[in-house]
C-alpha cells in the first residue's frame, strides 16, 4: 500500500479511481465556468416564471430522467416544479424499450397534451446528445405552447450527429437557453489499458450539479425580489412532514 501511495504521489502511476475523478473535476470546473453566465440567465428566468405563478417543468428520458428526477419534490428545492417522467421513457423497466420509445415521432406531443402548459410557464429539457425524436419534438411542442424551453446537452456529442427529429432539427437549436454539460460524444470519457471502449460516463453528474445550481440561483433570486420561496424540508428531520404537507397541498393537490 505504501508502495502505490508513493509512486502515486510521484504521478508514475495513477488507476482508473484517480484518473476518472481528475478528468471529472476538471471536466466540471471548465463546464462551469464556461456555463455560469447561461446558469445565471436560466435562473433569472426560472424566477421570473415563479414570481409570475406560473410552472417550472422538467423533462428527461433514458439516464436524463435522474437529472429532471433530482430537482422534483426534492429537499431544499422548490415546490414549484412539474417533473414530466413517464415510466416507459426511464431505463427502470427495459433499457432498449426507452430507448426506441425515445425515437418515436409524435409521441412528445401526445404526452405534453396531458399537461397544462402554457406562456406562464418554463420547461427544462435535458438530452445529452440531443437529436432523438421525443427530446427535440418536446421542444417544439413547447414553444407552441408558448412556453419559455431551457436545453441541458452536450453540444460537443450534438454538432456532431444527425438529428433523428424529422424536422432535423436538434435539441439544443430549439431552445431560448442552452446550458452545455461539456460531456464528450459518447458520454463517456475514459480510454483504459486492455478495454476496448471509453469507460467513466459525465452527463449525469454534471448535469445534477447545473440542475442544483440553477435551483439554487433561482430561490435566491426569489427571496430578493422580497418573496418567500417554497422550499421543500427533508421529510427525515422533525416537523418536516408537517412543512411538506403544506407545499404538496398548495401545489400538488393531493397531499392528505
Amino acid at each position: 500500500m505504501e508502495t502505490i501511495l508513493f509512486l502515486h504521489e510521484k504521478g508514475s502511476f495513477m488507476n482508473a479511481l484517480t484518473k476518472y475523478y481528475q478528468h471529472a473535476s476538471e471536466l466540471l470546473a471548465k463546464a462551469f465556468e464556461d456555463e455560469e453566465k447561461n446558469l445565471e440567465a436560466a435562473a433569472a428566468q426560472l424566477a421570473k416564471t415563479c414570481i409570475n405563478h406560473g410552472r417550472i417543468y422538467v423533462f428527461g428520458s433514458g439516464h436524463s430522467h435522474i437529472m429532471a428526477e433530482e430537482v422534483y419534490a426534492r429537499a431544499g428545492g422548490l415546490a414549484l416544479i412539474k417533473a414530466i417522467l413517464p415510466t416507459e421513457l426511464m431505463v427502470i423497466d427495459f433499457p432498449t424499450k426507452s430507448t426506441g420509445i425515445e425515437r418515436i415521432s409524435g409521441y412528445a406531443a401526445s404526452l405534453l397534451n396531458l399537461y397544462k402548459l402554457d406562456e406562464h410557464d418554463t420547461i427544462i429539457i435535458i438530452s445529452n446528445s440531443g437529436r432523438n425524436a421525443v427530446p427535440v419534438e418536446m421542444a417544439e411542442e413547447s414553444r407552441k405552447k408558448g412556453a419559455f424551453v431551457i436545453a441541458l446537452t452536450s453540444l460537443e456529442h450534438s454538432k456532431q450527429t444527425v438529428s433523428r427529429a424529422p424536422s432535423g432539427y436538434k435539441l439544443y437549436e430549439l431552445a431560448d437557453i442552452v446550458i452545455d454539460n461539456h460531456a464528450p460524444k459518447g458520454d463517456a470519457s475514459l480510454k483504459l489499458d486492455g478495454v476496448d471502449l471509453p469507460v467513466g460516463p459525465v452527463s449525469d453528474f454534471i448535469g445534477i450539479f447545473m440542475m442544483e445550481a440553477m435551483m439554487t440561483q433561482t430561490i435566491e433570486n426569489i427571496a430578493k425580489a422580497g418573496l418567500r420561496p417554497p422550499v421543500f424540508c427533508s421529510s427525515n428531520v422533525d416537523g418536516g412532514d408537517q412543512v411538506n404537507a403544506e407545499l404538496f397541498e398548495k401545489y400538488y393537490g393531493y397531499w392528505k
